[in-house]
Formats: C-alpha cells, structure tokens, sequence
C-alpha cells in the first residue's frame, strides 16, 4: 500500500495554516505573525467566497442542464405515451370494429337461419299433407313477380313434392303462363275486385312482407270461390323475408340461387289476338315510373324512338285502357305502322295478352322494369331505358343479367336516355321488315 497522502485542496490547506497559526494568536508579542493572521484570514474569505462563486455558477448550469434533461425526458416520454395511447385507441377502435362486424354478421346469420328454418318447417308442412297449397296472393310489382316469386315457388313446390292437382296460384292480370310449369289453377285477383278498388288497396303496401287485411280478404274469396277444404297457404311474405338480406346487400346473390329455380315463360295461346298481329314487329311499352319520369326531354325521346322504329318495321304498343298501379303509359301519335291491342285487353287477363304480343315479336323495346324482365324470358331481346339511374337497384338488374345468361334465354340492355347516339346505334341494329 502506497505511504503516499491524498493531495489537499487549496481551502484546506489554507485553514491548516489558518490552525497553525492560530497557536501564535495566544501571544500577542508576535505582532509579525498576526498581521500574516490578518492575511491568511482576507485569503481564506476571498478563496472560500469565489470558490463558493464557482460553485453556485456550477449548480445554476447543474440545475438548467438537469431541467433541459428532465424537459426533454418528459416530452420524449409524453411523446412516447401519446404514442402508445394513439395505438391503443387504434386497435380499441379496431378491435370494437372488428367485434361489431361480428356480431352484425352473427345476427344476419341468425336472421337468415331463422328464415331458413321457416321455410323449412312450411315445406315439411305441406309436404306431409294433401291438402291444396294455395299460393299467393301476389299483388305486387310485375318485375319482382318474375324475377323473384315464380322462382320461388317453382322451386318451393319441386322441394315439397307437391303434386299439381293440389296447387291453386293465385295473382293480378292473368299471367297464368308464368306459372305454367309448376302445373294448378290459376285464380285472379281481378275477377273480384275492379282496378281502381286493387290500386287503392295495393298502393302503401308494394312489398308483401306480412299479409295484410286485404290479401286476407282476397283469401277469404278465392277459398270460397274455389270450394278449397284448409289449404295450407304459400304467402309472398316467406319470400320477401328470406330475401331481404340479398336486397339489403348482406347477402350474396348465392342466396337467390339457393331457393329460386327460373324456368322460361311458355308462349300462351290468346285467341283475341288472331288477325291483330303483323308478321314482324317490335313489341313497345313506354311508361313513367320513377327511373322514367315524365318529363318533355323523356316525352320527346319516347316519341323520336317510336317514329325511328316504325321508319323500319310495324310497332305494337302494349299501352292499357287502365290503370292498377301508378305507372302512366306514354300514347304515340297515329302512324300507319304503329299498332295497338288496348281494345282487346281486360284487367284480369291484360298480362297474359301482354306476355303473347311480346312472346311473337322480333325484339322489345320501353322502360327498364317489370316487362323488360319478361321479354328475355320470353326468348325475345330487349332494350331498357331509363333516365334517373339512382331509382332503381342495381342489383336487380345484375341477378337478371346472370339468370338470363344461365338460361341462354333472350338478352337485356339497358340504356341512358342521354346516350343518344348509342341509342341511334342499337336502334340501327334493331331487327327489321
């Protein structure tokens, strides 16, 4: 181990001989000594005070340098606590995404099960007994009817095994063909109620969710009417809910396809209209709708396309004397080549007289709707127009595109009313005489 001493610092080795000379205080004799007393002590005080200086220079650079640090430290740790409290808010807000999408999910599965379960429990129903299956009312739109309930019920009675002997089909303006291949008698709404008196009755309820007090008295009439003993009832409204979730877009259209089976309308046979008829012709239904308002830019298109189509072939209308729900036919002016049928049509058989104009003709042409669905199922090609795009789903027209397809059946175009010079063109296109 080293003899050696620590080094003493300048304040301390002052005060030893501050003590050292403080022996030579007690006498006073040695003036000398303390004048080098008097010395000592004015360095000391001068040493201690600028060191004392120094020192408190050095804290306040201490304290700044450490509130610089503390500051920065905080802020980098505020930063960092933001951060993290930034990305817990984000996977919270994820996760509660990701939680209610299940649950929605969870619950339009438990929806449409539920459905699925009805609809099953109905068919067992019926396919245990041999009572008659009265189908319908349908008293709703004609494009659902075709694209949507036929199907349904097509595939409902094949899934049952109902024999044809037991069904009765029960709707509006005698479309019996529609419903041709699933076999019964057909019964019409029209036979007992006028048009005004279906129109009044029908016009807040478009969609037959529930069965409401009219289609219960349309029931009522037609059990009577047809002598039927408890027919166990194949209402719209199993139909419209098993649906929904396809028309609410949480459904994929494989949806459809599971419980529809689309078969082509077969061609009926309309005697009235032997003799009426030109040998070739375009089948043309033109009415105001929503997607179609009456408008003079819509008025003078539907004019211009009918007086361009009877340049070139015979033009049959399909307008009717009356109304049973709130689409307005357009009228066109008197031409040698333009045709009508009006005075052969009656509220409860209009649709079947309809469905044999369009079957015959070359092509159709009108308003996207209900009739531009029936065409394709005819075997006829059809061209649609609309001018308000938003009025109508599109949906709709997507699952006609791919059933019509699927049924090598005749095609659908639809068609801005602005496109005027596509219109020229498919027009030029169209067949002719």
């Amino acid at each position: 181990m080293s003899d050696r001493r620590p080094k003493q610092g300048p304040v301390r080795r002052v005060l030893r001989a501050a003590r050292r000379a403080l022996h030579r205080l007690v006498h006073p004799e040695h003036v000398e000594e303390r004048a080098q007393i008097d010395r000592l002590t004015k360095a000391v005080t001068a040493a201690a005070a600028a060191e004392r200086k120094q020192l408190d220079r050095l804290n306040l650079r201490l304290k700044g340098l450490s509130a610089r640090l503390s500051q920065t430290a905080l802020q980098a740790d505020v930063r960092d606590l933001g951060r993290r409290i930034d990305r817990a808010r984000e996977a919270s807000l994820r996760q509660r995404y990701v939680l209610s999408r299940a649950l929605k999910f969870a619950e339009w599965d438990e929806e449409l099960r539920v459905e699925e379960r009805r609809i099953t429990q109905r068919l067992a129903r019926i396919a245990k007994s041999d009572r008659p299956v009265l189908v319908g009312p349908w008293t709703g739109e004609v494009g659902f009817e075709l694209l949507y309930w036929v199907p349904f019920v097509t595939w409902a009675l094949r899934r049952a095994n109902v024999a044809p002997g037991r069904v009765v089909i029960v709707s509006r303006g005698g479309p019996a063909s529609w419903y041709a291949h699933v076999g019964g008698r057909y019964l019409d709404v029209l036979t007992h109620v006028t048009p005004d008196q279906f129109r009044a009755r029908t016009e807040e309820r478009k969609k037959q969710w529930t069965m409401g007090p009219f289609e219960r008295e349309i029931v009522r009439t037609m059990v009577a009417t047809a002598g039927l003993e408890r027919p166990i009832l194949l209402h719209p409204g199993l139909m419209y809910r098993l649906f929904m979730p396809f028309w609410r877009q949480r459904a994929t259209v494989r949806r459809i396809e599971a419980y529809t089976q689309h078969e082509p309308v077969r061609v009926p046979t309309v005697s009235a209209l032997t003799g009426r008829l030109p040998e070739r012709y375009v089948a043309v239904r033109f009415y105001f709708n929503a997607s179609f308002p009456d408008t003079p830019a819509n008025r003078a298109f539907v004019e211009s396309t009918v007086a361009s189509l009877a340049a070139t072939t015979h033009v049959v209308l399909l307008n009717t004397p009356f109304h049973v729900d709130d689409h307005r036919d357009f009228t066109a002016d008197g031409s040698p080549r333009v045709h009508t049928v009006s005075d052969l049509m009656t509220p409860d058989a209009n649709l079947e007289l309809q469905t044999a104009v369009i079957a015959r003709a070359s092509a159709f042409v009108g308003t996207y709707g209900g009739y531009a669905y029936l065409a394709p199922l005819c075997g006829v090609p059809s061209l649609a127009f609309y001018s308000v795009r938003r009025q109508f789903h599109a949906h709709h027209l997507d699952l006609a595109q791919r059933v019509f397809r699927a049924m090598e059946a005749g095609s659908l175009v639809t068609l801005d009313v602005r496109d005027a010079e596509m219109v020229r063109t498919a027009m030029a296109s169209m067949p002719h005489a």
